[in-house]
């Protein structure tokens, strides 16, 4: 069975500067993934500011949704779930999931690390023709040691849930060096989705290989959008072998938000 899944930091429906709405332009790119699941970050379920500044009718239009982020962008094809992990006073946002496929379950778990950033693992499990699927929306913290003590807590909870099905974890991993890559794949054996695919220095490999050492892997470019340099984002999978993958480059998606989404076709082994 092929799945087709997405990931993105929205960065809450607004862009960097001036804080200009993207909710409606963000809806109508999401449906051009064509994915079948679709994991969200940075997802507002309330803002009440933006609500009372955008949400008024502006000659027969609205610049933000009447409901939550999450209800907006799933359309009626779509199933979603969402994680709540920073709240304040007008509002909260957090982790999303929006998918083909019944929705089971789901559950946040609070992996926030300390007082100035609140962070979450979402969980889903979905119910596709195949079989069960375990999905796990992730966004990490932006100080290396946060990173790592999530990441353990990732670990554990993929071990303790996904009972040696299919996993496909995704999200902002704000791992930027790509020291958590490894760890993942020793302690859950996932692949990132541009392990194989992604492009490779022969010669590299040669000595590497000399060398006693393992190939260079490494995720794609996703941040900043405009001029992507950072590889913070990941499509990790285990029990799927990888069609292909992509980042989702040009003009159009550097207006929406601060990174780019990464687009994968996957193939349930």
């Amino acid at each position: 069975m092929k799945i087709r899944v997405a990931t993105y930091n929205i960065h809450k429906g607004v862009t960097s500067l001036r804080a200009t709405p993207r909710v409606i332009a963000l809806k109508k790119a999401i449906a051009e993934f064509h994915a079948d699941i679709v994991f969200l970050q940075e997802v507002q379920g309330r803002h009440d500011r933006y609500q009372a500044r955008f949400g008024k009718e502006d000659r027969g239009h609205r610049h933000w949704p009447e409901t939550a982020q999450y209800e907006f962008f799933k359309g009626e094809a779509h199933h979603s779930a969402y994680g709540m992990n920073a709240v304040y006073d007008h509002g909260h946002h957090g982790n999303a999931l929006l998918s083909a496929f019944p929705i089971e379950n789901s559950h946040n778990h609070d992996v926030s690390d300390h007082a100035y950033e609140q962070r979450g693992i979402l969980h889903c499990v979905l119910e596709t023709p195949a079989g069960k699927v375990h999905c796990y929306v992730v966004h990490l913290g932006l100080f290396e040691g946060s990173r790592g003590r999530q990441t353990a807590a990732l670990i554990e909870a993929v071990n303790a849930s996904s009972e040696g099905g299919p996993v496909i974890i995704a999200g902002d991993f704000n791992d930027w060096r790509n020291t958590l890559s490894d760890r993942l794949r020793n302690a859950l054996g996932v692949a990132e989705v541009f392990d194989e695919l992604g492009p490779r220095s022969p010669l590299g490999d040669m000595v590497r290989s000399w060398a006693g050492r393992q190939p260079r892997l490494a995720p794609a470019r996703t941040f900043p959008a405009a001029l992507p340099w950072f590889r913070l984002d990941r499509i990790y999978v285990r029990g799927f072998a990888v069609d292909n993958a992509q980042v989702m480059h040009g003009p159009l998606w550097a207006k929406l938000s601060d990174h780019a989404p990464i687009v994968a076709e996957l193939q349930l082994a």
